[in-house]
C-alpha cells in the first residue's frame, strides 16, 4: 500500500528535537527543566475537578454536536464579555465545541478548502513560524501553503495585503496567531480589519488561532470578533453576518490550565460554524458531558485565569532579570515563549542539554525554508515559562551563562 497525502508535511518538531539531543548525557543536572513543551504546569482550578467527580454519571450518555445548552451560554457569553460584542450577538449558530483548539486548525482544511479555487490548487497562507496543524489543514484537503514571514513594521504579523493578487485569488485559507507563537506579537486592530477586508474581497476564511489570548503582559490582545463587530458599526461590515468569512480558535488549555481536559471552540461565521458541524455529524468527537460541564464553569470565571496571569507576568519578570539585553530578548506582549536569537538554535539547543540538561526547541523546527532556502528560524530557540518560579529562577541562570 501507498500512503502519500501527508507525506510533505513538515517534520514535527518534537521528534526532531528528540533526535538531535540523542546521545548526549547531561553534565550538570542541578538546573535540569524540559522548557521545550508548552504544556501549562500551574494548578487546575480545583472547581473543575469537582464538577467532573459530581457530573461523572453522564458519562454513558452521548454528548451533542452542537455542545449543551449551558455550554453554548457559557461560551458565547464569554466572547462577548471579551470582545465587546452586543448582547446576543453570539448564539449557538456562531459555535462549534472542539477537543481543543488543535483538531479544530487542522480539521478547517477539510470544511473550507474545495478542490479548486479559481480553476487552481488552493492556496492556504500561514505565518512562518507556525503551529503545525496549519500545515495539516492544508495538506489534508489537498492545497499548497504558502509561509509568510512576519513584519517587523505589523509587530511581526505577516503582511498578506502585500501578496500578489494572483496568490490572493488562489487562496482558500489564511491562518493568524495573536498572540503570535512563539514570537509573543500582537496584532494591532487596524491590521485585523485589514485582513478580515482581504479576506472578503477574495472570498477566503480568515482563522483567528487565539489560543495565547488571555496570557499577556499589559494590554489585552485584539479579538477577531471584536473587530468585525466594530467594522459593522462603522458602516464596513454584512450586519445580517457580522462574522462573514471569519473564525476564531480558543481553548482552556492555556488560558486555565487545562491542557489534559482537551475542550476548545470555533466561533464565528455561522455558514462555517454549519458546514463544521455537518462534518463532525459524520467524523466528529463530541465533548462527553461531565466536561462540557466543566467547561462552561471554566469560560464563566475570571478569578482564576487573573491569576494565572500574574503568575506568568512574575516569570517575564524573572526571564527580564536574567536574560535581558542578550539574544535580542524582548519580553514577550503575549502568550509564554521567549524567542532568542543565540547564533545557531540547534547548536545552542545541544549545548543547553549537554551542559544543564534543559531541553529547548530550535526556531528552525517551527518555520519553513524561504524560496532561497533560508530559513527565519535559524539563529533562534524557543524556551516556555510554564513551570513555577522556584524551578524557572535557576534554570534562567542557567541559560544565561551557559549561552
Amino acid at each position: 500500500m501507498t500512503f502519500s497525502r501527508f507525506k510533505n508535511l513538515p517534520p514535527y518538531p518534537f521528534p526532531r528535537m528528540r533526535s538531535l539531543l540523542a546521545g548526549i548525557t547531561p553534565e550538570d543536572t542541578s538546573a535540569a527543566l524540559n522548557m521545550s513543551l508548552g504544556e501549562p504546569q500551574h494548578q487546575v482550578p480545583s472547581f473543575v475537578t469537582d464538577i467532573l467527580h459530581d457530573q461523572r454519571a453522564s458519562y454513558n450518555k452521548y454528548p451533542p454536536v452542537q455542545g449543551t445548552e449551558a455550554w453554548q451560554q457559557a461560551v458565547s457569553g464569554w466572547l462577548i464579555r471579551r470582545n465587546g460584542l452586543s448582547a446576543g450577538m453570539v448564539g449557538s449558530e456562531n459555535l462549534v465545541p472542539l477537543n481543543g483548539s488543535r483538531e479544530g486548525l487542522f480539521s478547517i482544511g477539510l470544511v473550507a478548502i474545495g478542490r479548486q479555487k479559481n480553476g487552481q490548487i488552493p492556496l492556504v497562507l500561514s505565518p512562518n513560524p507556525f503551529y503545525q496543524p496549519y500545515a495539516g489543514a492544508a495538506q489534508s484537503a489537498g492545497a499548497e501553503t504558502l509561509y509568510f514571514s512576519g513584519d517587523a513594521a505589523l509587530d511581526g504579523m505577516p503582511d498578506y495585503a502585500s501578496l500578489p493578487e494572483d496568490v490572493l485569488r488562489r487562496t482558500a485559507l489564511a491562518f493568524i496567531c495573536n498572540p503570535s507563537n512563539p514570537e509573543g506579537g500582537l496584532a494591532s486592530r487596524d491590521y485585523l480589519a485589514q485582513m478580515v477586508g482581504l479576506a472578503r474581497k477574495y472570498d477566503f476564511t480568515l482563522v483567528g488561532d487565539e489560543c495565547y489570548s488571555e496570557i499577556y503582559d499589559d494590554k489585552p490582545p485584539v479579538g477577531l470578533l471584536d473587530v468585525c463587530a466594530e467594522l459593522v458599526r462603522r458602516g464596513l461590515g454584512n450586519s445580517d453576518n457580522p462574522f462573514q468569512n471569519v473564525v476564531v480558535f480558543n481553548s482552556l488549555s492555556k488560558r486555565s490550565n487545562l491542557a489534559g481536559l482537551r475542550s476548545g471552540f470555533m466561533a464565528g461565521d455561522p455558514d462555517i460554524v454549519r458546514e463544521t458541524l455537518r462534518m463532525r455529524t459524520y467524523g466528529g468527537a463530541p465533548l462527553p458531558l461531565p466536561v462540557q460541564a466543566a467547561s462552561a464553569a471554566a469560560w464563566n470565571d475570571e478569578a482564576h485565569v487573573e491569576a494565572n496571569r500574574a503568575l506568568y507576568r512574575r516569570k517575564f519578570d524573572l526571564a527580564e532579570r536574567y536574560l535581558g539585553g542578550k539574544f535580542d530578548f524582548t519580553r514577550p506582549a503575549g502568550g509564554f515563549c521567549l524567542w532568542l536569537k543565540v547564533g545557531d538554535g540547534e547548536k545552542a539547543c545541544r549545548e543547553l542539554w549537554r551542559a544543564a540538561g534543559i531541553k529547548c526547541l530550535p526556531g528552525v523546527y517551527l518555520a519553513r525554508p524561504d524560496a532561497d532556502g533560508h530559513n527565519v528560524g535559524m539563529p533562534y530557540i524557543r524556551l516556555v515559562l510554564v513551570h513555577d518560579e522556584k524551578l524557572l529562577e535557576p534554570a534562567l541562570e542557567k541559560i544565561a551563562i551557559t549561552l
